[in-house]
């Protein structure tokens, strides 16, 4: 089980967008950007469109704890990486939700960001 509610998978699974935000060396979170999230199963997905170069994926990469929120809902996360064997049902999850055959979904979609598909997971601590 992820630890998200049901209400809480559907709410920021629906979400159009999500804003991110990681935490700094202070602990304090840092600026938030405003990326595209996934659903697959019981579990939310995010991913660089950028790839592993982004700053707001760097600075995942710092602490791998930080904060979401969309659809109403507000939570502090962990990052963990994804199971690169999920990829594919990853991608098309991206394609159905933000439409196949988009720029943007075959950005999403290519080699670089796969590599960066992180998992959200609600922070218990």
């Amino acid at each position: 089980m992820s630890g998200w509610t049901e209400n809480q998978l559907d709410r920021i699974g629906d979400a159009g967008e999500l804003r991110i935000t990681s935490r700094g060396d202070d602990g304090r979170l840092r600026r938030s950007r405003v990326i595209w999230v996934v659903r697959e199963g019981d579990e939310l997905y995010v991913r660089s469109v950028n790839g592993p170069g982004s700053s707001w994926y760097r600075g995942t990469r710092d602490h791998l704890t930080g904060h979401v929120s969309a659809g109403g809902v507000d939570a502090d996360v962990v990052f963990e990486d994804a199971d690169e064997s999920l990829d594919d049902r990853i991608d098309a999850a991206y394609r159905a939700k933000y439409g196949a055959g988009s720029t943007a979904v075959e950005r999403i979609t290519s080699t670089g960001a796969r590599s960066t598909t992180m998992r959200l997971v609600p922070d218990s601590g």
